[in-house]
């Protein structure tokens, strides 16, 4: 979870120009900056923008998605900001079984994880319980 190394954060539109290579000028771009040495830190909220946009805009599979995006966080230059890669790729795994698990709801799995806290309230009936007390209010 270290950031303080992060020399810059990616946005959501570098992140997909990166893994689509759309338009091919930025993601050319995209890619000189990913691809370099330079720390970069992704926050989660891109992460699930990205699932979004991915998903919807470009009809991409979820499997594809769920590598792609694990492939990015997976890098040795790429920090997921406030959260542990630890955390993070387990949780992103979270999604692939059943295809039930969101991502919003596998990324706030991390941030509770993340921060100590054992209990989520939710009425969604597909949140992930793994390792939490999930009640419903």
């Amino acid at each position: 979870m270290a950031t303080r190394d992060v020399e810059a954060v990616l946005d959501t539109s570098f992140v997909v120009g990166y893994l689509t290579d759309d338009p091919p000028d930025m993601a050319a771009r995209a890619a000189t900056v990913i691809d370099s040495k330079r720390v970069l830190g992704v926050p989660t909220v891109v992460l699930a923008e990205a699932w979004y946009v991915l998903q919807e805009r470009y009809h991409a599979p979820r499997e594809a998605v769920l590598d792609a995006l694990l492939g990015l966080i997976s890098r040795a230059n790429i920090r997921v900001l406030h959260v542990s890669k630890e955390l993070v790729m387990p949780a992103l795994e979270l999604c692939r079984p059943s295809g039930r698990v969101s991502i919003v709801d596998a990324l706030i799995w991390v941030e509770t994880r993340q921060a100590g806290i054992a209990t989520v309230y939710t009425f969604d009936r597909r949140f992930p319980a793994v390792d939490l007390d999930v009640r419903e209010g």
